[in-house]
């Protein structure tokens, strides 16, 4: 059944059948993704799914439904559905199909050219990288991850009230694993590459990146077990704030579950420290023009200068808490209810280079990457404590590699103790961004 037509009829009917409001949303995704292993295609997979969501208000309280087919025996389903769920709801939850707003921006993200590019082609440049990697030191000995991966997505969202809204985009993404070998010690590196352009995919920088990664961890030593300054590089930073981004959300303070409930215009951080939700960021491969209830989407601060400005919200959170939705209304997909998130949430860059900022220390850690960050975390009270590699700072230099560590403190504090920020801006998947942080201390914990 076409698409239009079937949510025309699908509209029409939920209003014969008595629902007040209705909403049909439509997701199509689909993805390719090749990895490569001594130079033959390890795994290939090419894979489709998508399906229609509906939701409608039925005797003053919504209910929910989904398929994966688009026929018109489907209709009457997504209504007998919706109906019987809304039906068991003990009370009304305040939600509202929402009639649209003035405005929309029309920020593009999707690139036609990425859909063309054909598959032999992805093929050998991982293949081309792989083998870049193997030949850039005779220290790596292997090369156990190299993927590449690709994806396109198509959503529309329409109800009763008049909206019709639609979007595309699409992305690549290619990770690599290098390993590196020096008498019994065994270390690995990653680089991790992010666009919408296959054009500009360089397999010899994606290779040095990985093998570097990888030789620079060769020669570990231990350090004193203490407190440290700590320099957090992007990618590390990025992956703590991902982890800790439940606490900016009004869903969760109004359960109770993050200690910034009824913080809106107090300090919780360093003025050094500012964070923005940013759904049109170009270094990000994800992003949208709409929320997951049809809200126009907007650039807008959330931590400015230490200040929280604004939790996230959808239009049944803000209605609780009296104030406007921020537009971060989230949908996990066609299949899922609505509840709150970010779209590109990043720590807004500094003015000095990472370098500048190892420079600054007579003693310090730097950490590259973080581990176990979803076993060693709580995120209502703010103490981690977990995995992370990295290196030793001496008198402004990077000295050594440190064995096995653990760093551990409170997010609050962690947050209050931001010192300076890098000009180091990258994202990381899943639209979180962050540049390089110079933190007061943090305890390291080293294996001896």
């Amino acid at each position: 059944m076409e698409m239009k037509q079937f949510q025309t009829t699908l509209l029409t009917a939920a209003k014969e059948a008595g629902f007040q409001e209705a909403e049909m949303y439509y997701e199509n995704s689909t993805s390719f993704n090749c990895k490569i292993f001594e130079g033959a295609i390890d795994s290939y997979e090419t894979s489709e799914e998508g399906g229609v969501g509906f939701r409608g208000l039925f005797d003053g309280k919504m209910g929910y439904a989904y398929t994966e087919k688009l026929e018109e025996a489907s209709i009457a389903y997504l209504i007998d559905q919706a109906k019987e769920n809304a039906m068991i709801l003990d009370e009304d939850d305040g939600t509202t199909i929402f009639e649209g707003s003035d405005n929309y921006n029309t920020f593009t993200y999707y690139n036609e050219a990425l859909e063309q590019v054909p598959t032999e082609k992805k093929i050998a440049l991982i293949q081309s990288i792989e083998q870049k990697v193997l030949n850039y030191d005779p220290r790596i000995t292997s090369v156990n991850y190299c993927l590449y991966q690709d994806f396109s997505e198509e959503k529309m969202l329409a109800n009763d009230q008049g909206l019709s809204l639609n979007e595309k985009q699409n992305g690549l993404i290619i990770f690599v694993s290098a390993i590196a070998k020096e008498g019994e010690e065994i270390k690995s590196g990653m680089a991790i590459k992010l666009s919408r352009d296959f054009n500009e995919l360089d397999a010899e920088t994606i290779a040095k990146e990985a093998a570097e990664e990888a030789l620079a961890q060769l020669g570990e030593q231990s350090i004193p077990s203490k407190k440290y300054p700590i320099i957090m590089r992007h990618d590390a930073s990025a992956s703590l704030l991902a982890t800790f981004t439940p606490i900016f959300s009004a869903e969760n303070t109004q359960k109770n579950q993050s200690l910034l409930k009824g913080k809106v215009g107090e300090t919780i951080a360093s003025p050094a420290y500012t964070v923005v939700d940013d759904p049109y960021h170009p270094l990000s491969l994800w992003g949208t023009n709409f929320d997951g209830e049809g809200v126009a989407t907007k650039k807008q601060t959330i931590v400015e200068a230490g200040q929280l400005k604004t939790l996230f919200h959808n239009r049944k959170t803000a209605k609780k808490d009296q104030v406007e939705t921020t537009a971060n209304a989230q949908k996990s997909s066609y299949k899922g209810t609505l509840s709150v998130g970010p779209i590109n949430l990043y720590i807004e860059p500094g003015t000095k280079s990472r370098e500048e900022l190892i420079g600054n220390l007579q003693e310090g850690v730097f950490i590259t990457d973080l581990a176990g960050l979803h076993s060693g975390v709580n995120p209502i009270s703010g103490d981690f404590s977990v995995a992370a590699s990295g290196f030793y700072i001496k008198d402004g230099k990077i000295d050594v590699p440190i064995k096995q560590m653990t760093v551990a403190g409170n997010y609050f504090d962690y947050l209050k103790h931001v010192e300076a920020v890098g000009t180091d801006l990258q994202f990381a998947p899943g639209g979180y961004g962050s540049p390089s942080l110079y933190i007061k201390e943090l305890s390291v914990t080293v294996d001896d």
